[in-house]
């Protein structure tokens, strides 16, 4: 439980940085109308796969729906996203965002894996998980596609991709 809400800090962004997923920094090629070089890719795709790697051997908070007691999410963009923060600060900066900081906060500790691996697949639609959210450039989103998620529920394995690829 989060009782100690003090830590709620973060710098303003504007509109065009929200926007922005940092997704487009390890995109390991450039799409249409984008400039970039094979080298830079190639190094953000490394950077990635190592944020991953690190994320799926890390505990993190993932707190739980009041209602059902399950993993608190939210649908964006046609994907859900499982919420979870590297420690008890980024989850109280969560909660005071969303306007909760003066109610508890029930969360479970689960390995970064266990999300992935088992939650995703359990969601039944596309899911990936958003690790703290609140915390503008230092949050991360690991997304419901292959090499992040299992290839039986990503977006882009066999004709799943709705068009994106």
């Amino acid at each position: 439980m989060i009782r100690d809400m003090s830590e709620h800090g973060g710098e303003a962004v504007s509109a065009e940085q929200a926007r922005r997923s940092r997704l487009y920094d390890y995109m390991d090629v450039p799409g249409p109308g984008r400039q970039g070089d094979a080298v830079g890719a190639a190094r953000g795709k490394r950077e990635f796969e190592a944020l991953l790697g690190e994320f799926r051997r890390s505990a993190v908070l993932v707190p739980l729906d009041p209602e059902t007691e399950s993993p608190l999410a939210a649908d964006l963009g046609g994907v859900r996203w499982f919420y979870a923060f590297s420690d008890e600060g980024a989850l109280a900066r969560f909660a005071v965002t969303r306007g909760e900081g003066a109610r508890e906060w029930a969360y479970q500790r689960w390995l970064g894996a266990r999300l992935l691996d088992a939650a995703v697949p359990a969601a039944g639609v596309p899911c990936g998980v958003a690790l703290d959210c609140a915390d503008g450039d230092a949050g991360m989103v690991f997304p419901p596609v292959r090499r992040v998620v299992p290839d039986g529920v990503a977006v882009d394995v066999d004709g799943r991709t709705g068009g994106v690829r």
